[in-house]
């Protein structure tokens, strides 16, 4: 494996086309002629199939750097911007390749990875990364506000994306709107009477006055201008611990304040773990009650005695099939229903455009937290002005205007956009031909939050940040251990809540008398039921089909079926789990055991895969790593997860076998050509840093 030397790159920088005449295709490159080819294999394309082998070799072009004013994003930019606070991603390792900054390391030996940033802060980011990004496409296409990883108007509606939008906004907007009621609730309840009389003077005051209006823009004003005057105003305290109807202390709901920002204060390992697991359980549930509405289940009409009915699974699982049923039962034929069909399409058809709202919501809820409190590298006093500088006028004209002009002022708009749809109608006619895309000009992502990331945004810049400077940021940590039971880090002198310290001690504290911790659980003597021994028989049959089902395709892959090669290996065993990242990861090309290399000492960065081990300190550029194929970074124009199975062979075989299923990774080059990657270990941060190395400006879908 030989590289020619020439080309530098650092910073993701787009290669130039001049350069890129005459480049042969990732699937063409040719081996070093001293070295032999070590594999020749059939590339699927979505126009044609070629055969290609190659060494890891790439082609030299002429050096190529980008700064803030030629960088293809934002985003770009501040990656490759030299920050004031730097952390150990954000300064130069003098590393051939990359400096390994953690990846299988106790995150308690990880250093501060980005300056100003806590690590949990960082990694809580990540995660919620990887639920939400699926696929993405590179275009040139203008980005709003100059930022990518946008959403694309052609996303298709997909459950699983429904759910993820779901548990956005429940980690968003509704544990935001719940934390405000909350703060309602403690100022009406005078528990903290100097601050509610504060408060009640300064209303009272405006009211005698005629400055209501005034006083609320003036306060959003200082709030967004001036920070610490949010503390003031409203002193934090953990959600779990404020009742909302009285506004005093609460003991939490899972017994023990085990996280500061969830509603039930469950115990987490890491920051964010405890809401992410409620918006999940949010969602189920939602879903469950949809799916017990689908089925007609009324438990309430149900016999007090039955004993067949405690060994039948709720049919709840299986929505369309119970709602036939329980039509059947009361005469109606599912075959005669002509509004069945009609209602389903209508529904589904209605679904993608339900789903972009969610997410648009969303996505504007953390653009306004990541303006009013912006994370480095993001600047964090522009955006700050900016909202308080549309304000200031509002200020202005609320002094200039009296209470009864404001109240007719309002009535007119109402009545005029009620009885004005003749000018309406012609207006926007008139705007879509001459302006097309004016409602895309008047988002708020490109007039009054111009510039400022989403959370997904955010990370793909601290990714690049990483990146650009040879030290791609470690994945977040996991295990399987259950999280502490002992309360989170609490300052009882910092809270200001009217309840003394042994109050506070007892509410966030388990309590003695129940146990729940994960050995007390276990220890518990299970309850047994005809139906769960029903299920314990079903579920080991189906574990033994499933490892028939695989031993089947081990042999039908070496027959030469290609969805057999697919599904080999993606059940690893814990012993198969070995340490790979950042260079290397574990995986599978058509079936054929290997590893991706991921190379960014070459003339151009690249990755490929190899069946070749790298040894220890064996450089990249060793001719013995002979490469199956090789795609220069720069090439990739999509990147799309897979599943190492279907979504309802998943669920099964990760319930009847208790293992994690090895996902795989679909790579398109800019010729169409498609690198189908499977079982691979660790594949959201094998994405992650494929998203985050090159000068793509990518779309999500």
């Amino acid at each position: 494996m030989s590289f020619n030397k020439g080309y530098v790159f650092k910073d993701g920088q787009a290669i130039p086309d001049d350069d890129l005449k005459g480049r042969p295709a990732a699937s063409d490159l040719s081996s070093n002629p001293t070295t032999p080819i070590a594999h020749k294999s059939t590339v699927d394309t979505r126009q044609t199939s070629t055969t290609s082998s190659s060494t890891m070799n790439t082609p030299t072009s002429s050096t190529s750097t980008f700064n803030g004013g030629s960088a293809p994003t934002e985003s770009h930019a501040l990656a490759n911007a030299d920050h004031d606070i730097k952390g150990a991603a954000q300064v130069d390792h003098d590393e051939i390749e990359v400096k390994d900054l953690g990846w299988n390391e106790h995150p308690k030996d990880t250093k501060n990875l980005v300056g100003g940033l806590r690590n949990d802060d960082l990694w809580l980011l990540v995660r919620r990364f990887n639920k939400q990004m699926y696929h993405v496409k590179a275009t040139n296409i203008p980005q709003p506000g100059g930022l990518d990883l946008n959403i694309a108007d052609e996303d298709e509606f997909s459950p699983d994306k429904l759910r993820s939008n779901l548990e956005r906004l429940y980690m968003t907007v509704i544990i935001g709107l719940i934390g405000f009621g909350k703060h309602i609730a403690r100022l009406r309840s005078w528990r903290e009477p100097r601050r509610t009389a504060a408060f009640a003077s300064a209303y009272f005051i405006a009211w005698v006055l005629n400055l209501i209006v005034p006083l609320m823009f003036s306060t959003v004003v200082v709030l967004i201008v001036y920070p610490p005057s949010r503390n003031i105003m409203f002193p934090p305290a953990p959600i779990a611990l404020v009742d909302s109807k009285t506004g005093g202390v609460q003991s939490p709901k899972a017994g023990v304040l085990g996280s500061h920002d969830s509603v039930t204060g469950a115990p987490e390992k890491h920051k964010g773990e405890a809401v992410e697991q409620e918006a999940n359980n949010f969602v189920s549930g939602v879903a469950s009650i949809a799916l017990s509405s689908a089925t007609g289940k009324h438990e309430q009409g149900d016999p007090e005695s039955d004993p067949l009915d405690a060994t039948v699974p709720d049919p709840t699982n299986m929505a369309t099939v119970g709602s036939e049923a329980q039509g059947s039962t009361n005469g109606a034929l599912a075959h005669h229903d002509k509004t069945k069909q009609p209602m389903e399409d209508a529904m589904w058809t209605k679904m993608r455009p339900t789903m972009h709202i969610i997410g648009d919501v969303a996505d504007g809820w953390e653009r306004f937290a990541n303006a009013l409190s912006p994370t480095s590298p993001y600047p964090k006093e522009a955006p700050r002005l900016k909202l308080a500088g549309l304000l200031v006028p509002a200020v202005a004209i609320s002094l200039l205007t009296s209470s009864a002009m404001f109240v007719k002022m309002t009535m007119f708009f109402i009545g005029f956009g009620f009885f004005g749809d003749p000018i309406n109608t012609r207006a926007l006619k008139f705007l879509n031909q001459k302006f097309p895309h004016w409602q895309k000009l008047l988002e708020i992502r490109n007039t009054i939050l111009k510039g400022v990331p989403t959370n997904a945004q955010l990370t793909i810049t601290l990714l690049r940040v990483g990146e650009a400077n040879k030290a791609p940021l470690p994945p977040p940590p996991t295990s399987d251990q259950p999280p502490p039971d002992h309360p989170a880090e609490l300052d009882k002198h910092e809270l200001q809540l009217d309840a003394s310290h042994d109050e506070i001690h007892d509410a966030i504290t388990a309590d003695s008398t129940e146990d729940t911790s994960g050995d007390a659980q276990a220890n518990k003597p299970a309850k047994h039921h005809h139906g769960s021994r029903i299920l314990g028989v079903f579920k080991g049959t189906t574990k033994a089909g499933v490892e028939t089902k695989l031993g089947v395709d081990q042999l039908r892959a070496v027959a030469g079926s290609s969805h057999a090669k697919n599904h080999l290996g993606i059940l690893p065993k814990p012993s198969e789990q070995t340490i790979s990242g950042p260079i290397d990861f574990r995986a599978r090309y058509k079936g054929t055991k290997g590893w991706i290399y991921i190379s960014t000492s070459a003339t151009t960065p690249c990755v490929a895969f190899s069946t070749h081990a790298k040894k220890g300190s064996q450089s990249m550029t060793d001719e013995t790593l002979k490469a199956v194929f090789t795609i220069p970074i720069e090439d990739i124009k999509e990147l799309k997860k897979k599943g190492g199975l279907g979504w309802k062979a998943k669920i099964v075989v990760g319930w009847a076998t208790d293992r994690n299923v090895a996902d795989g990774l679909e790579i398109v080059d800019k010729t169409g050509t498609i690198f189908r990657l499977t079982a691979i270990t660790l594949r959201e941060e094998l994405f992650n840093r494929l998203v985050a190395m090159g000068g793509q400006k990518w779309e999500s879908y």
